[in-house]
């Protein structure tokens, strides 16, 4: 089933090239079904490119996904056109009085900041409460989970030793958890970060649990009791050539940046990077609209508020 997206977003062309299924928002309101509502708060910086990434994804599925996208109005971004955000995104006074049943959350380059000094930290504050009564499920991503995790238990992030970068095998602890169901007892996924949030803080919360970790980059997949929310450290969502750009664009302001580990074959940056994680990524995405939003949400969006 299709994607329903603005005409006109530019992801729409770069999808369609690679013969994903995408459907306009004015002949998607012909067909007499239901499609999810999903809204996009996009926090990262590149958000055309973001975007294009997630909504792949979200494609991967029998479903019939309609996506918002959604912006802070406490931030004004500096790495994407203005015209693009006032013609794509809306902010949460447009949306707060709506319902979704799903709901993704972005990272974002801010985890040098207590997440108190992040200026929009207010402003995510109170879209995560929103959510907890307008939203079924909410995935979380990287700095977004850490950001959730701290606003609702006080799981703290604390700084690594350096960079955690590049693409790193993951070991399930639930293999049974259907947000993994089909995955390989251990698959691959990108990290890019400094930060991380530890183990025992995670297990020393009754109401959480994890689902796969890994041995170098530590945490990655961890859900509420209900599953009501998704935390997931890594980014399953990137593109081939994403952490390469990350490293090439570091290498030229003249940061101490490593080749990323994992990812160039013999640790070449000339080389084309092995895409191993496309799989696992697709499966963890699909199996969240599946059986977390799709399964469970209420076909009338008011019930969420009875």
């Amino acid at each position: 089933m299709p994607i329903n997206i603005d005409a006109l977003l530019p992801a729409r062309s770069v999808l369609e090239m690679e013969n994903i299924f995408v459907m306009s928002r004015e002949k998607a309101m012909h067909q007499d079904i239901r499609a999810l509502r999903i809204v996009i708060l996009n926090l990262m910086p590149a958000k055309i490119e973001t975007e294009t990434q997630l909504l792949r994804l979200l494609s991967n599925t029998p479903i019939q996904v309609d996506v918002e996208l959604l912006q802070t109005a406490t931030h004004r971004p500096k790495h994407t056109p203005q015209e693009h955000l006032l013609q794509f995104y809306k902010t949460f006074g447009d949306i707060k009085g709506e319902r979704y049943d799903g709901m993704i959350v972005t990272g974002a380059p801010v985890e040098h900041l207590p997440f108190e000094d992040v200026d929009y930290w207010p402003e995510l504050c109170e879209i995560f409460d929103w959510a907890q009564k307008n939203v079924y499920s909410t995935f979380h991503i990287c700095w977004g989970a850490q950001a959730g995790l701290h606003y609702r238990y006080g799981v703290p992030k604390v700084p690594l030793p350096g960079k955690l970068f590049g693409v790193y095998a993951h070991r399930l602890l639930d293999p049974i958890h259907p947000l993994v169901r089909g995955m390989d007892d251990v698959f691959w996924a990108p990290h890019s970060r400094y930060t991380e949030v530890r183990r025992q803080d995670i297990e020393a919360v009754p109401a959480l649990r994890i689902i796969a970790c890994s041995r170098e980059a530590g945490v990655h997949l961890v859900s509420d009791a209900d599953c009501r929310n998704i935390y997931a450290m890594g980014h399953s969502e990137y593109d081939r050539e994403t952490l390469a750009k990350e490293y090439f664009r570091d290498l030229g302001k003249g940061l101490d940046i490593q080749v990323p580990c994992n990812y160039f074959p013999g640790d070449d940056p000339k080389r084309r990077p092995n895409m191993c994680w496309r799989g696992a990524g697709s499966l963890l995405f699909s199996n969240w609209l599946n059986y977390f939003v799709y399964q469970e949400t209420p076909y009338d969006l008011e019930a969420l508020h009875r």
